[in-house]
């Protein structure tokens, strides 16, 4: 087949889609990928091992002060409607006529369309185009079910049949308008529920979480299957283990590994009060650490036997030689040391984060979560302790990622995609 492949977001958002379209190319499809990253235009230079197309649009969508500002304003935002809503104007509509340009053509050329859950711009080309189109959801928090709900009561099923029913009213209210008014351009009969007829396909819906994290709800439909974390190897981008970090790693007990990924400040006296709200944390808690920021030096931080600041590094290569990890709740970053078998200390910056934040202390792997606007050195030392100290914390996270270990998400993805779309042969 030819399919037509389209992501939006930060890496946690495309580093999925690339894996995807990796494992579908290698399956024997021309695959093409259209990648629009908000902070970011590191992905210009990349490649596909694979061959896939990849098309970068728009990317960064805003420049990395705008995207501070916008981030930070997020951060102190408490109704997560409001939060999607600023995100959405601010990150996702400067792109959006070129991320439609772009979803047209793909529309034309190819015979599925993938896209990330959000992407309204693919949903309504495939709509207008006839073409079958499959949603990649890569947080379970987005699919309702009376079995499960994102916010906490006790309530039952009944409790959480309201709350999605609010939440999706909410959702309406908030993003249909973005996605009726590209209908609206193409003669398209408006949406009434965006969450089940934007975000989730009734042909087939992905949700590239692992089944040791999600179960597949009872009353999902059919089409949505839970295919398991969409992982692939270590990419460029991400680094290599360098050799001073691969002394550190030898040179004493293993370290706790710190990074909020995507949502460290660039401004420098911004990531200057982070760096110096992890460091006072790791020195309170008596660990070694390695500390993520892409320009500690220039902020005047300095490593030292105890700590170690660096810029990119490859998680799969790192996380399995650490004790815990200190992380904002990403979807990639929260299922990576999961996968490594480590405990979490969750530092939240928005809800989606405080989401699997949750659902890490649920499954017994970390304690409850911190948010980026209350945390302090102190009580960051002391979740950091509470970890260390407590070992059946590490004992879940290792049978959870002995669990995570027999998933192979990528292939399950394919082989799905492929029993739903790839005509079956006529017998003669």
């Amino acid at each position: 087949m030819k399919i037509g492949m389209q992501t939006w977001g930060s890496h946690g958002d495309i580093r999925p889609f690339l894996a995807l379209a990796d494992g579908l190319q290698r399956a024997g499809h021309d695959v093409t990928l259209a990648i629009t990253c908000v902070d970011s235009a590191a992905y210009a230079g990349i490649s596909s091992p694979a061959g896939v197309t990849l098309r970068t649009i728009a990317s960064p969508v805003i420049a990395p002060d705008a995207a501070e500002r916008v981030g930070a304003a997020a951060v102190r935002m408490r109704n997560p409607m409001t939060q999607m809503a600023s995100l959405m104007d601010h990150c996702y509509l400067p792109a959006e006529e070129p991320m439609f340009v772009a979803a047209r053509q793909l529309s034309t050329e190819c015979d599925v369309l993938i896209g990330h859950y959000f992407l309204h711009p693919l949903q309504v080309a495939a709509e207008h185009a006839g073409k079958p189109y499959v949603s990649v959801v890569l947080s379970h928090a987005a699919v309702p079910s009376a079995w499960n709900c994102p916010v906490a009561h006790p309530f039952g099923r009944a409790g959480n049949r309201l709350l999605w029913w609010l939440t999706r009213a909410a959702m309406q209210r908030t993003l249909g308008p973005y996605a009726n008014r590209l209908r609206k351009r193409m003669n398209l009969p408006p949406v009434r529920d965006v969450v089940n007829e934007v975000w989730l396909s009734r042909r087939l819906t992905v949700v590239g979480v692992s089944p040791a994290i999600c179960a597949r709800q009872p009353d999902w439909p059919e089409a949505f299957q839970v295919t398991g974390f969409l992982d692939m190897p270590n990419m460029q981008l991400e680094g290599q283990v360098s050799a001073e970090l691969a002394e550190f790693l030898a040179a004493g007990e293993a370290p706790v590994y710190m990074t909020t990924g995507s949502w460290m400040p660039r401004d420098p006296e911004l990531q200057r009060n982070a760096l110096q709200l992890l460091t006072q944390a790791a020195r309170l808690a008596g660990c070694r650490a390695i500390i993520q920021s892409s320009n500690a030096q220039a902020c005047g931080f300095t490593s030292d036997n105890d700590i170690l600041y660096i810029g990119a590094a490859p998680h799969h290569a790192v996380f399995p030689r650490c004790r815990a990890v200190v992380h904002h709740g990403g979807a990639g970053t929260t299922q990576s040391v999961t996968l490594a078998g480590l405990p979490s200390v969750v530092i939240a910056h928005i809800s989606e984060q405080e989401h699997w934040g949750r659902e890490l202390q649920r499954l017994g792997c970390a304690g409850k979560p911190l948010h980026v606007r209350n945390v302090t050195a102190r009580k960051l030392a002391a979740r950091i302790t509470e970890v260390l100290d407590t070992p059946s914390l590490a004992q879940r996270a290792q049978a959870a990622a002995h669990a995570m270990a027999q998933d192979n998400g990528v292939a399950s993805a394919v082989r799905l995609i492929e029993e739903t779309f790839v005509p079956k042969p006529v017998s003669a």
